[in-house]
């Protein structure tokens, strides 16, 4: 597979990874982005994931993934014993993020996190002139049966990264086609115009 056919945001993650590191994905789902790295950047992949049907998919193509979940079983990996830990799409369907964050962080000397933008223009139009949650292609399940259970903007996550007095390497912000929304904008643009928001962090001090 060509970067090209890879996802929007599993491009931009593809990039941030030096090739031949050791790489943790949490949440994998059937291990896309997980070959794609082990292929094209011959890094030591491993993966994580919480449903059979996703763990069985990766075995399927080789990859070295377990089943499990990011609350509970990132607690169980020792300091620094990876150089990147990925998290597309997962950090709001967890039950802690701030914790799972924190493990991340601690596990590996990068964390790379992507997100839908709860901030997003459309979103909040939904809200004002419907009055219900939105469905829409990054949150494409109703209120009642949806995995996401801690919604946040991208101004929220820079907030908990501070918080966590973690250091941003880069950041980007992608717009509904999938496109980067412009560089060097304050973070009020990307909360508003930003569909999804992609975070490289580091640990103050660490060299990446």
């Amino acid at each position: 597979m060509s970067s090209e056919a890879l996802r929007s945001d599993y491009r931009l993650v593809s990039e941030m990874v030096r090739p031949g590191t050791r790489v943790l994905d949490v949440g994998c789902g059937d291990g896309e982005l997980l070959a794609f790295l082990a292929r094209h950047k011959q890094v030591d992949a491993r993966g994580i994931e919480i449903s059979r049907e996703g763990v069985a998919a990766c075995v399927a193509k080789g990859l070295a993934v377990i089943q499990g979940d990011a609350d509970t079983d990132l607690a169980d990996y020792p300091d620094d014993c990876f150089d990147y830990v990925i998290l597309s799409q997962t950090i709001q369907a967890t039950r802690n993020p701030k914790i799972v964050l924190e493990q991340m962080l601690r596990i590996g000397r990068n964390a790379i996190v992507s997100f839908p933008n709860f901030g997003h223009w459309r979103i909040r139009t939904h809200l004002m002139f419907n009055g219900r949650m939105p469905v829409t292609e990054n949150l494409p399940d109703s209120w009642y049966n949806t995995p996401n259970i801690h919604f946040c903007t991208i101004r929220d996550f820079v907030a908990l990264a501070d918080e966590l007095q973690a250091r941003i390497v880069r950041a980007d912000a992608l717009d509904a086609a999938g496109k980067p929304v412009g560089v060097k904008m304050p973070w009020w643009f990307w909360n508003m115009m930003g569909e999804q928001g992609i975070f490289w962090l580091a640990r103050q001090g660490d060299r990446t």
